[in-house]
């Protein structure tokens, strides 16, 4: 091949590469945007219009698709839905019953039609669980190995962001043109993601589905459970995260009920300035992992997602000090999203790109199991030991994870 061509191939190459890159912010942007929807962006709407107290309870129902996610995902491995692709076409399809479930609950009226509200919420939480699970086999199968770290970091700015869009953006635009208007809005921001979808590549690897229903549902099984030290790799994918989700289960009440500062300042501290300190952590999360590689981003992370608890612990002791909750809310979130960058790339480069949809919803779904796990004993450890203790115990919890992620090296190294 003659200098000239190779130069041109390259160039082609490269633009491939930021496309694939660039299109992660949307792709997150539009997972993330249903998520408030039909949880506390509802919850408001609901609370607001007197409904009781009871029957908005029973709305968390409605956040099962997500936990369970992983029971459906073989038939978007197996099935093609439109000429799309195997990816883009439910991705699209997923996308567009999200605008509808979301443009329909904009006429419902919560006091008058709390059934139907009900199970339109369950109906747009069910379709942006599939559009999770979709959106995350495309980023597995469309990104190359060096383009994982920022990928996830692109990913996880966009979907942060549209959370601030259905979350406190709705909120405030309820209060000027109503509950109806913002929902319809959100779901002309919703179709607007679709369009996206529709100019956006279909991964070549995505070609390659299960021949058969029953492959799709038990090679996905198989494939993984065959893998070199594969029983090791489960166990650290539950225990990475420990110590980080122990800490944020009660962050928030600590920060008002135990370091003594209002509602407000906490609102605007944890969720405003974190939500910027965990995009700056995912961001360099993910550029430093292109050049320290995946095992040693995932131990150095590891270890500051684990001395990060360390902050709210001193806090605990210094008492109400402004400077030091600033510290610790962002210290946290930056070395929570650096933690996120790496293990979420870990994720994808477990999956083989058959199945990639079934085997990341499984894997995603065992990570959430210490969350699920840790959230009852932590109050109870706060009222019998206190919050200084708890907050170290945190600590020591992130610790199991990061010692058997050294015993994986050479297999994640491998990766």
């Amino acid at each position: 091949m003659n200098p000239i061509k190779k130069r041109l191939l390259s160039k082609r190459d490269d633009l491939r590469f930021s496309k694939a890159l660039w299109l992660m912010f949307p792709m997150g942007f539009a997972s993330g945007l249903p998520l408030a929807l039909s949880g506390g962006t509802l919850q408001a709407w609901l609370t607001t219009e007197g409904v009781d107290i009871r029957a908005i309870g029973l709305f968390s129902i409605v956040a099962f698709p997500y936990t369970f996610k992983f029971i459906w995902s073989p038939l978007m491995d197996y099935i093609r839905p439109l000429p799309l692709g195997r990816r883009r076409g439910w991705i699209f399809l997923c996308q567009v019953a999200v605008v509808l479930a979301c443009a329909y609950m904009a006429f419902l009226n919560p006091q008058n039609h709390l059934m139907a509200m009900a199970i339109s919420a369950l109906l747009l939480a069910f379709f942006s669980a599939s559009q999770d699970i979709v959106i995350d086999a495309y980023r597995t199968d469309i990104l190359k190995e060096k383009e994982r770290g920022l990928g996830v970091a692109f990913t996880v700015t966009g979907y942060r962001i549209a959370m601030l869009v259905s979350g406190a953006l709705a909120l405030i635009l309820s209060d000027f043109w109503g509950w109806k208007k913002t929902y319809l809005l959100m779901a002309a921001v919703m179709a607007l993601s679709s369009i996206i979808t529709l100019i956006a590549d279909e991964p070549e690897i995505g070609t390659l589905r299960p021949k058969a229903l029953e492959d799709a549902i038990l090679k996905p099984l198989k494939d993984l459970l065959k893998r070199p030290f594969i029983w090791g790799i489960l166990l650290f994918i539950c225990l990475y995260k420990l110590g980080d989700a122990f800490a944020g289960t009660l962050t928030t009440a600590f920060l008002i009920r135990g370091a003594g500062f209002s509602p407000g300042v906490v609102g605007t501290v944890n969720k405003g300035f974190g939500l910027l300190a965990t995009i700056l952590g995912a961001m360099v999360g993910g550029g430093l992992m292109t050049r320290i590689g995946l095992f040693t981003a995932l131990f150095t992370f590891g270890i500051l997602q684990a001395v990060s608890n360390l902050s709210f612990m001193a806090l605990s002791i210094a008492g109400k000090s402004f400077s030091l909750m600033i510290f610790s809310v962002g210290l946290e979130n930056i070395c929570g999203g650096m933690g996120t960058a790496a293990f979420v790339a870990f994720l994808m480069a477990i999956c083989n790109k058959r199945f990639s949809a079934t085997q990341y919803a499984i894997l995603s779904a065992l990570s959430s199991v210490g969350r699920v796990f840790v959230g009852p004993p932590a109050g109870v450890l706060v009222a019998d030991l206190g919050w200084t203790v708890f907050f170290f115990l945190t600590f020591l919890a992130a610790l199991p994870g990061l010692f058997l992620l050294f015993w994986l090296k050479r297999p994640i190294t491998a990766l």
